[in-house]
């Protein structure tokens, strides 16, 4: 279920990115496509530590998960 909702994110970034891109330009669409990309990851990031916290697991910042972890 969580690969079908981010790839329907994407989809529709991209296809609503389209329709800004025609009428005000290339940039804006990638700016904008951008804006929503990051906030739907970082409310995925926050909801994952979040579940890890109650779990009672360590929760490790980027560096420590860059590190140690393949993702």
């Amino acid at each position: 279920m969580k690969k079908y909702t981010n790839r329907m994110v994407v989809f529709l970034a991209v296809t609503i990115g389209t329709i800004i891109g025609v009428f005000k330009g290339e940039e804006a669409k990638q700016k904008w496509v951008f804006k929503i990309r990051t906030k739907y990851d970082n409310r995925r990031l926050m909801a994952e530590r979040r579940s890890v916290a109650r779990k009672g697991g360590v929760l490790l910042d980027d560096i420590e998960l860059a590190a140690f972890h393949n993702n």
